[in-house]
């Protein structure tokens, strides 16, 4: 019972950290994020991807309806942003002596330790689907 309180409280909290970058986009729009694959050479229409990944994945995994997919996502978008806006932190230390990327960081390994875990039992989609 312990380990379905671990997922769920892991699977909230991520899911919930996560979504509010996305509600934020939802209500200013995603021009940073084109600006940044712009100046990458990248088609600048990707940047709706985020909502992929920062809404609709941490929907997901918040409810535990293909948890582990919704996990994936948000994993993918973690990269995506550390490639396009963190890169030159990524072997840096903040002003407090953590990584510089601590918060993208966790939010990475915690999408990643969701796709490992799945939703457990305390989730819509129950521990019998394949993809929770």
């Amino acid at each position: 019972m312990t380990d379905d309180l671990g997922k769920l409280v892991l699977r909230v909290s991520v899911g919930v950290l996560i979504l509010l970058h996305g509600i934020f986009k939802l209500q200013n729009g995603v021009d940073g994020i084109a600006g940044m694959l712009g100046n990458h050479g990248l088609p600048t229409f990707l940047a709706y991807g985020v909502y992929i990944g920062e809404v609709v994945g941490p929907a997901l995994v918040i409810l535990g309806v293909f948890t582990r997919i919704g996990a994936l996502l948000i994993a993918g978008n973690m990269l995506v942003a550390f490639l396009l806006a963190h890169m030159q932190e990524l072997f840096s230390l903040g002003q407090m002596g953590g990584w510089a990327l601590e918060l993208q960081g966790m939010f990475l390994f915690g999408a990643i330790a969701i796709a490992l875990l799945g939703a457990g039992k305390f989730s819509v989609g129950g521990i019998a689907g394949r993809y929770n």
